[in-house]
C-alpha cells in the first residue's frame, strides 16, 4: 500500500529549468497513472510515467510502468505500458513522474532515492549522436551510457528508459528498457512502443533517457496469506495456482506444443494469415492455408519452437512472474506483433531475416508494429511499381512472388530492403521524411504518384494528422473508431458481431483494459485481475465504488475527445469486407445481419463501409457516455 493516508505521490519536474516538487493526490480522487495522467495531460500537456497502486506487491504482473499523455503520432490522449519497469520505479517511493517543459540541451535525467533521503534529481547534458553511435548503438547505447555514468551511485540495480534516433526524426519513436542485473544490462528488452512517447520524451522534453532506482521501501502490500484468501474466495484456488493457470498461453501451451504470443498465435492462425501488406486477404482460403503450412508451421514457427521453446529460452520482463513470456533466441526477443509486422507482413518468413530487421528497428527506437506496417506498405508500392526505389532512397524492390519464393534467401532480401528503408527514416536528409507522421507522408506521395499509394496503407486515422497501424489481427474491431487504437482497447475476437454490438463490446473491453493500465497490471494476467481487482482496491483502500465509477468517468473523458476519422484507405475497407465474406463462405456463419452486410458491401463497398464504421461509432458512444441513458 502507499502509506496510511493513501495518497498518490507525483514528482512534478520542469525539464526546462530543473525545478521539481512533490505533489500529492488523494486515492479516491484519482487511482493511478491513467486517470491522473489525463488530468495532467490536459492541464499542463504533461508526459506522465508511473506505477500502479499495487506495484511492489505480492500480486503477479503488478509492475507495469505506464506512460500517458498526448501522443505525437495519434494526436489524442494515449496510454502505453512497459513490462516490469515499475518494480524498480517503486523504489523511488513515488507513484508517478510528471514532465513538463523542454531541457535547453538534450539530457539524461537521473533519479535516485536512498533509504529515507529526499529524492535526488539531476539533468546531465549529452550529445545524442555520440551516444547512439557507441557500443550496442541506438537505444541500447543510451542504456549503457546511463549505467556507465550513474550506475555506481545506486545501492541496488537501477533501470533505464531510453530513446533512439527514431525519437528525433519521426513522430513514433518508442521508449525502450531492459532489466539490469549486477550492474550489467540484459538483453530482455521491454517497450512502451505504441503512441510514440519516445518522440514526446525527446522532442518535447529534451530527454534522451531516464535512469532511476533506489532503496526506498513503501508500505507495499506483501501479505501472501491475505492474497491467497482473496483468490480462494473468488476462484477456489490459491494465488500462485490461479495465476499459473491463466498464463498458460504465454508460458507453454500443451495444446499447441509452443508458447508465448508468437507461438500461440501462429500455431492457431491457419487461414487467417496476414502477409505481403495484407494482400493475403484477397487470396482463397486454401492458398492462405497453404502459405501458413509451408512458410509458418514448417519453417518460421518450427524454427521458433526448436530454438526457443524446446531449449526453454524464456525470461521475465524484470519482475517475478509465472508467465515467463519473454521468449529469447540469443540476444533476440520474440513477440508476435513485431515479428508479424516485420515478418510475414513484409514478406519475411525466416527467423534469421526477421531477427535482423526487428533488431535494427529496435536499435533505432521505433514503435515496432507501426514501423512494420509502414515498411510493408512501402514494399507493396515498390513491388507494384507505384513508387520507384530511388524515390525512397533504395535500389531494390522486394521479392514477393509466391510461385518462386525462396523462404530463406528472399526473406533475407526483404529484410535487408527493410533495413535500408529504416535508415532513410532517420537521416537528416533521408528520402522518407516522417517528422509529421506516415499519414502526412502518404498523402504527399499519393498526390505525386496517385491515389493507389494511399489506398495500400492500412492505418487508423485521428483528427487532421493522427495515425496508428492497427494490431496484427484480422478482425473488424482493430479498425473500430475508438478514441485509442493500436492497443487492446477494442474487441478483437474472430467471431462476427453486428457493428453496433461490436462497438459496445469494444467499449466494454476498453473499460477493462483501463482498469488494468490504471493499476499497472499486465494484461497477460487479465483472466483473474479483471474479476478480482475491484475487490482488492476496496479491501486495501476502501474505495471500490469510487474506483469503478472513476473507470467509467475516465473512459468517457477519453471518448469525449474522440476525433477518429473514417477510413481513408481502400484496404481498410477491404479488411472488413473480406473478413465478412470469409465468415459467411468459409466459416459458414448463418446470421441475417451478416448476410445484410455482405450483400451491402458487394453492392456498394464505400457506402457500406460508412454505415459499418458509423454503427460501430454509435455502439461505442452508447456505452461510454458520461451519463449513460
Amino acid at each position: 500500500m502507499q502509506g496510511s493516508n493513501h495518497e498518490l505521490k507525483v514528482l512534478m519536474l520542469d525539464t526546462a529549468t530543473g525545478f521539481y516538487r512533490m505533489q500529492r493526490y488523494r486515492v479516491g480522487d484519482f487511482f493511478g497513472p491513467v486517470d491522473l495522467g489525463i488530468h495532467l495531460a490536459f492541464k499542463h500537456n504533461a508526459l506522465t510515467i508511473g506505477a500502479g497502486l499495487l506495484a511492489g506487491s505480492v500480486l503477479p504482473g503488478s509492475n507495469r510502468l505506464i506512460f500517458a499523455g498526448i501522443s505525437p503520432c495519434w494526436h489524442g490522449f494515449y496510454v502505453s505500458s512497459m513490462g516490469g519497469a515499475a518494480l524498480v520505479f517503486d523504489n523511488l517511493g513515488i507513484n508517478m513522474l510528471s514532465l513538463v517543459g523542454k531541457a535547453p540541451h538534450p539530457s539524461l535525467l537521473y533519479l535516485n532515492r536512498n533509504h529515507g533521503e529526499e529524492i535526488k534529481v539531476e539533468l546531465i547534458q549529452v550529445v545524442p549522436e555520440q551516444i547512439w553511435e557507441s557500443g550496442r548503438q541506438g537505444v541500447y547505447a543510451v542504456m549503457e551510457a546511463a549505467i556507465r555514468m550513474f550506475g555506481p551511485r545506486y545501492e541496488k540495480d537501477p533501470r533505464v528508459l531510453a530513446v533512439g534516433p527514431a525519437a528525433c526524426f519521426t513522430d513514433f519513436g518508442a521508449v525502450g528498457s531492459a532489466p539490469v542485473k549486477k550492474g550489467q544490462l540484459t538483453h530482455v528488452d521491454t517497450w512502451a512502443g505504441r503512441g510514440g512517447f519516445g518522440s514526446k520524451l525527446f522532442q518535447e522534453h529534451g530527454l534522451l533517457g531516464i535512469i532511476y532506482g533506489g532503496t526506498h521501501i513503501d508500505d507495499d502490500f506483501r501479505d501472501r496469506s491475505v492474497a491467497d484468501q482473496w483468490f480462494q474466495d473468488k476462484f477456489n484456488q490459491r494465488m500462485a495456482a490461479k495465476d499459473m493457470e491463466v498464463t498458460t498461453k504465454y508460458r507453454y501451451d500443451l495444446k499447441f506444443n509452443t508458447g508465448g504470443t508468437f507461438g500461440a498465435n501462429y500455431a492457431a492462425m491457419d487461414g487467417d494469415i496476414l502477409a505481403f501488406n495484407y494482400r493475403t486477404i484477397y487470396w482463397s482460403h486454401e492458398a492462405r492455408r497453404d502459405l501458413h503450412e509451408r512458410f509458418i508451421l514448417n519453417h518460421y514457427l518450427k524454427q521458433f519452437n526448436e530454438e526457443t521453446i524446446q531449449t526453454k529460452q524464456q525470461r521475465t520482463c524484470g519482475e517475478p512472474c509465472a508467465a515467463v513470456c519473454k521468449k529469447m533466441h540469443g540476444i533476440y526477443k520474440k513477440d508476435y506483433e513485431p515479428y508479424q509486422s516485420m515478418g510475414p507482413l513484409c514478406g519475411i518468413f525466416d527467423q534469421r531475416a526477421a531477427e535482423q530487421l526487428n533488431h535494427h528497428a529496435d536499435r533505432l527506437g521505433f514503435d515496432a508494429v507501426s514501423v512494420g506496417g509502414t515498411l510493408a506498405w512501402l514494399m507493396d508500392c515498390l513491388d507494384d511499381g507505384l513508387i520507384a526505389p530511388a524515390a525512397l532512397g533504395v535500389n531494390q524492390k522486394p521479392r514477393w512472388e509466391m510461385s518462386t519464393f525462396d523462404v530463406v534467401g528472399d526473406s533475407m532480401h526483404n529484410a535487408e530492403l527493410g533495413m535500408a528503408l529504416l535508415n532513410q527514416m532517420i537521416l537528416p536528409d533521408g528520402k522518407i521524411v516522417l517528422q509529421f507522421g506516415v499519414r502526412k507522408f502518404a498523402r504527399r506521395l499519393s498526390r505525386e504518384k496517385g491515389r493507389q499509394v494511399l489506398d495500400r496503407f492500412v492505418y487508423n486515422a485521428f483528427a487532421r494528422q493522427g495515425w496508428m497501424v492497427p494490431n496484427q489481427y484480422w478482425t473488424p474491431g482493430a479498425y473500430a473508431p475508438m478514441a485509442i487504437t493500436g492497443k487492446y482497447y477494442m474487441y478483437y475476437g474472430r467471431d462476427f458481431l453486428p457493428p453496433r454490438e461490436l462497438g459496445r463490446e469494444s467499449a466494454q473491453r476498453m473499460l477493462k483494459e483501463l482498469m488494468l493500465d490504471n493499476l499497472g497490471i499486465c494484461r497477460f494476467h487479465r483472466a483473474w485481475a479483471e474479476t478480482l481487482i475491484p475487490d482488492i482496491v476496496g479491501d486495501l483502500f476502501g474505495e471500490k465504488d469510487a474506483f469503478l465509477s472513476s473507470l467509467h468517468m475516465t473512459a468517457s473523458r477519453i471518448t469525449s475527445r474522440n476525433a477518429s476519422v473514417f477510413w481513408e484507405s481502400e484496404r481498410n475497407m477491404d479488411m472488413v469486407f473480406e473478413f465478412l465474406k470469409n465468415k459467411k463462405r468459409i466459416d459458414g456463419v448463418s446470421h441475417p445481419e451478416l448476410d445484410h452486410w455482405v450483400e451491402f458491401f458487394t453492392r456498394d463497398k464505400h457506402a457500406a463501409s460508412y454505415e459499418f464504421w458509423y454503427d460501430m461509432h454509435k455502439g461505442i458512444h452508447e456505452m461510454l457516455r458520461e451519463y449513460p441513458v
